[in-house]
């Protein structure tokens, strides 16, 4: 399949496209070829409407009376997210996240692939993480730069985030998935996507409270 051209995707589709493919997956595990708006719909709460117009977005219509073939809505939406192009990228910081994150399998197959990981702890350097080899901080930035390393995935803590970000960016990297509980300060057009653990951890437990609070 051709790559579609570079278009900028409302995030609240980006996210609902994202958990569509994952739910797709399932249902294709299952030996299912076809599915319906209507059931899109129903399992995820959403008008089907709007289902309709997010698969429009990914280039995807489905067949009057028939439904989307489960395949096609997959290869559709991987191309369009761009995880058909797998980038290679470096992880600075292995602590428990950083070595988590290492050995995420699926990270392959949704285009992003960590070829290496580097840290300033001596006992880690050298060392090998999930397959993955592990070198020091120094050398993250020049090897970067050589082999046109364009991600960085930053699992440092917060106060050295910003100096380990702005190596990043000496070394040529031009986007920064920040896992860093703190804001960075980068020039553009540097890109930076922030995953804050404890802002989604505060979402869940709002949702919890007003769970209860129905059922009270």
């Amino acid at each position: 399949m051709s790559e579609r051209p570079l278009m900028v995707i409302p995030q609240p589709t980006l996210k609902r496209l994202v958990v569509y493919h994952q739910w797709l997956k399932q249902l294709q595990e299952r030996g299912r070829d076809v599915v319906s708006c209507t059931v899109l719909a129903r399992d995820f709460k959403l008008d089907a409407t709007q289902i309709r117009k997010d698969l429009e977005i990914a280039g995807i219509a489905g067949t009057p009376r028939v439904g989307y073939r489960i395949d096609a809505v997959i290869a559709s939406i991987e191309s369009l997210l761009g995880w058909t192009n797998v980038n290679d990228a470096f992880l600075a910081g292995v602590g428990n996240l950083g070595a988590a994150l290492l050995g995420y399998e699926r990270f392959t197959r949704q285009g992003v692939n960590i070829i290496a990981a580097f840290d300033l702890d001596p006992a880690k350097i050298g060392t090998k993480i999930h397959g993955k080899p592990v070198f020091s901080l120094t050398k993250m930035a020049p090897l970067a730069q050589r082999m046109k390393i364009k991600i960085g995935i930053l699992t440092v803590p917060a106060p050295a985030a910003q100096t380990v970000a702005d190596l990043m960016i000496a070394g040529g990297i031009e986007a920064i998935w920040n896992f860093a509980p703190t804001a960075l300060q980068v020039p553009e057009p540097i890109v930076v996507e922030s995953v804050s653990l404890a802002s989604s951890f505060a979402v869940l437990l709002n949702q919890l409270q007003h769970q209860r609070h129905k059922t009270t």
